[in-house]
């Protein structure tokens, strides 16, 4: 465990916004944005600003702040703001529909909605079937009847005073995708963005004022400590990107604001090799990168392969390692001087694990156990779900429902979840929702999904699907059952591929034999 030795009375806001300018760094860039920049000062005059618009709507301490924004500077003057106030902010995923943003509102019971106009449509879906009063403040957009977030902001005052919370209030949540049959909010203190800080952005990554952080998906919980308070724990700074991360405008932001630190996921690393390949052996005449001195990637396994491509094409090291919504960021990394690819690193300082057999018991080197994890940064519970928290958070150990092997040195290998859970794209997917979903397609009489690595080693969905009577196999009727499930659940769990089969496997219990479709799959070799 790391000894903080924070004061008893303690708020985080405080922390990474005020202190920064209370040791002379006002003028200095915090935010790089698009063609923007804004220095510490105005990090704090917006985070005030922020705080008196939430407290000027009647927000109070302990209420909910649900933000569904973009990677942007509001995002981060939102979030601070609410915590300045005592409130909670709950940064929520924009990758998911109308139907999830209405359960995390009910189940939060959030006071506001601070939402960019883009998101919207999917959020008025759903305002009239809210239990609880909210209101909603939009940013961007002129076209509706909501608060306007620029005019709050206009009239909202520069100073505030912050609220006298303790390090262990809470002081945001992170929903959590881990249990297939429900979202459930992880609670986070004051004091977890500092432990996190200095087990791993001052521990592994030796981060100082001196770094560019190049970061983005501030809605999890990689990216919201890359991007919303690593940097501002030593005095750097963050860049921030309003596009789509494709490698040819990823690359473009990698040379315009000379970033340090790249902190990003293993499918973007080996599209930014295959990228600078291609352009290499089309003679395109690109700049090198010459800014960074390390890449960090999480969310998904780094596999050997795409570790080596971007190495050779960047010269750069990559740091690979795995976290969680419940521990607020990652455990297990590899650091610098000591990367072994196809691992996910040591235990970071700060924290302990064990790998237990099923029966409880520790397993030897090189053998299979589950993973728990204790530190200082892991959830105090799940709001509202008093069995998951016993099941999951066993006093000072966290389940985290991965399988692992430790070599000799303590280098940790990830071999695959405890349960059907899939971790897609960096966020979890619950085969059954998927499924679900397929089985409402009017041609689809039952289905069952697993995982599939790709190229890349990356893992996507791919469905079994039992055909209906009266209809027949075809590749226009894949095509349709997969924009069917696109259009219902995030985009990120539709099934990449589907194979027509007869039957689904099936226990005498009726329960689908996942594993025998697994190994069917794990067979394949599919042109990606």
């Amino acid at each position: 465990m790391i000894e903080l030795n924070l004061p008893k009375r303690f708020n985080a806001a405080r922390y990474f916004v005020d202190r920064n300018v209370e040791e002379g760094r006002g003028d200095k860039t915090a935010i790089f944005f698009e063609d923007r920049e804004y220095s510490y000062l105005q990090f704090l005059e917006n985070v005030n600003r922020a705080a008196n618009m939430l407290q000027g709507l009647g927000v109070q301490m302990e209420n909910r702040v649900m933000l569904l924004l973009h990677d942007s500077p509001e995002m981060i003057f939102c979030f601070y703001g609410a915590i300045k106030l005592g409130a909670v902010p709950i940064p929520t995923s924009i990758l998911m529909k109308s139907k999830d943003f209405l359960y995390v509102i009910n189940d939060s019971r959030a006071r506001i909605l601070i939402v960019h106009s883009a998101f919207l449509p999917e959020i008025e879906k759903i305002l009239d079937q809210t239990l609880y009063p909210i209101k909603v403040v939009v940013i961007g957009g002129q076209d509706h009847a909501y608060l306007q977030y620029d005019q709050l902001m206009s009239r909202a005052g520069g100073e505030f005073e912050a609220a006298e919370t303790m390090s262990d209030d809470a002081a945001f949540w992170l929903y959590s995708g881990r249990n297939p049959e429900m979202l459930m909010g992880a609670v986070h203190h004051h004091s977890h963005l500092v432990y996190c800080s200095e087990a791993y952005a001052k521990g592994i990554l030796r981060m100082t004022e001196d770094d560019r952080a190049l970061a983005s998906f501030l809605f999890f919980a990689y990216g919201l400590g890359n991007g919303a308070y690593f940097p501002f724990s030593v005095g750097a700074s963050v860049i921030l990107a309003n596009h789509r991360p494709t490698p040819d405008l990823v690359y473009q932001d990698l040379l315009k604001y000379r970033p340090t630190l790249f902190l990003t996921v293993p499918t973007l690393l080996g599209a930014l090799a295959d990228y600078k390949k291609i352009c290499r052996e089309e003679g395109k005449d690109l700049e090198e990168v010459q800014s960074l001195r390390a890449c960090i990637s999480s969310a998904e396994i780094l596999s050997p392969e795409v570790y080596q491509r971007f190495k050779e094409e960047f010269d750069v090291e990559v740091l690979d390692g795995t976290g969680s919504t419940e521990i607020c960021h990652i455990f297990l990394s590899n650091g610098f001087g000591q990367v072994r690819p196809g691992s996910t690193g040591k235990v970071v300082p700060g924290y302990s694990t064990r790998l237990l057999d099923d029966d409880g018991l520790p397993v030897s080197p090189g053998e299979i156990g589950n993973l728990l994890v204790s530190g200082g940064s892991i959830a105090s519970a799940y709001w509202n779900q008093r069995e998951e928290t016993k099941r999951n958070m066993l006093g000072d150990w966290f389940v985290t429902g991965d399988r692992y092997i430790v070599d000799e040195d303590g280098f940790y290998y990830f071999r695959g979840r405890s349960d059907d859970m899939l971790r897609v794209g960096g966020k979890w997917l619950a085969p059954r929702e998927v499924e679900n979903t397929l089985n409402q397609h009017p041609s689809v009489a039952e289905s069952a999904v697993v995982g599939y690595k790709d190229k890349d080693q990356l893992i996507k969905p791919y469905a079994f699907v039992v055909l209906d009577h009266g209809f027949s196999q075809s590749e226009d009727l894949k095509e349709e059952i997969k924009s069917f499930v696109k259009d219902r659940i995030a985009a990120y769990k539709y099934p990449r591929w589907i194979e027509f089969i007869d039957t689904i496997p099936m226990t005498e219990g009726g329960k689908v034999r996942r594993f025998v479709l697994q190994e069917r799959v794990d067979e394949l070799k599919i042109d990606d």
